[in-house]
């Protein structure tokens, strides 16, 4: 193709791979490389792209799409959802994750409201269930319907404190209480007490795979002392199974990112959700070469180490230069 310019700019170049290109020094060759396109400081707009396809050795499910979003956190699939107004909230992001992307929750809420969306997605896909919902044995199936109602959760465990951290002394699930009527009834009539349990430290397949043998829907992970400390869902087993490439950080929990601005009270924000078990946090900003986006991105870094951060928007080499300084 040829090169066409007007008032110093190409338009509608043709960009072809140089490891794609043939080794024939007589064959004509169309378009640019993307060395040659992108070492020159032109601009282009998105419709003036043509990408023309390329001599290739290799087969499609040879290609990789992983790439990292931050130093630390990688993607298999290189999508990432908006941090702008209302885009996206936890359903959004649950399966922004489970295909290998991320989503964003964005910050036009409080902080109350944005934590419990970056808990739903926590909540949705685990390995180790590390914050289970327990109730005592003196509570009623009422308030196991609260809970399958208000989280989606049909199987409780039951300890003696009502809390992670206290003996196992049953487990109820659906099918110990599906026809009792009285809702008032307390669990410790009809919860199931002999339990298939796996030992803590145990590795996630290990558990998987008592998990399996067992053919149960839950299993509770206990210590020495017979105190829960951990929960393996079935249903995430087939989660695994169905969604090979899900976003996960190293619990085995779907990623999530949340937004934030640079204002004082979102360093409170902040650290509510990095309570909440948020993995990046996107400053929000319609200018990122600033002194309170500088100020935002140091605090978060200093207070919250193992947070990863996104700073933003810059549209130049000088602002980016300083936001990666920073």
């Amino acid at each position: 193709g040829q090169e066409r310019r007007h008032r110093g700019h190409f338009h509608s170049p043709e960009i072809m791979c140089p490891a794609m290109r043939p080794d024939e020094d007589d064959v004509p060759l169309d378009g640019m490389s993307g060395d040659e396109l992108f070492s020159g400081r032109d601009g282009y707009t998105y419709s003036d792209y043509i990408i023309l396809p390329g001599h290739i050795t290799f087969d499609a499910q040879d290609v990789t799409l992983d790439t990292y979003v931050t130093r630390k956190v990688k993607l298999h699939l290189p999508f990432v959802s908006s941090p702008m107004d209302t885009v996206t909230e936890s359903q959004m992001a649950i399966h922004m994750a489970l295909y290998g992307g991320l989503g964003i929750i964005h910050c036009n809420n409080t902080m109350e409201e944005q934590c419990a969306e970056v808990r739903k997605v926590k909540r949705f896909e685990n390995g180790f269930i590390l914050d289970p919902f327990c109730l005592p044995p003196t509570a009623t199936l009422a308030e196991v319907d609260a809970i399958k109602h208000k989280h989606g959760f049909s199987g409780v465990p039951i300890t003696d404190s009502g809390k992670l951290g206290g003996k196992l002394l049953g487990f109820v699930a659906t099918r110990d209480h599906d026809f009792v009527k009285d809702r008032s009834t307390v669990v410790k009539e009809v919860m199931t007490q002999q339990l298939v349990t796996a030992p803590e430290g145990c590795s996630l397949e290990q558990a998987n795979k008592i998990l399996t043998d067992s053919k149960k829907g839950k299993l509770p992970v206990v210590n020495k002392s017979g105190e829960l400390v951990a929960l393996i869902s079935r249903r995430d087993l087939r989660k695994n199974r169905d969604y090979p490439h899900a976003s996960k950080g190293a619990s085995k929990r779907l990623l999530v990112g949340a937004s934030i601005h640079t204002r004082p009270e979102d360093k409170t924000r902040v650290a509510m959700l990095v309570e909440a078990g948020v993995d990046v946090v996107v400053i929000d900003s319609s200018q990122g070469n600033s002194r309170y986006q500088e100020e935002m991105v140091k605090h978060i870094k200093a207070t919250h180490p193992d947070v990863q951060v996104v700073g933003g928007n810059v549209v130049c080499v000088s602002q980016a230069k300083n936001l990666i300084a920073w």
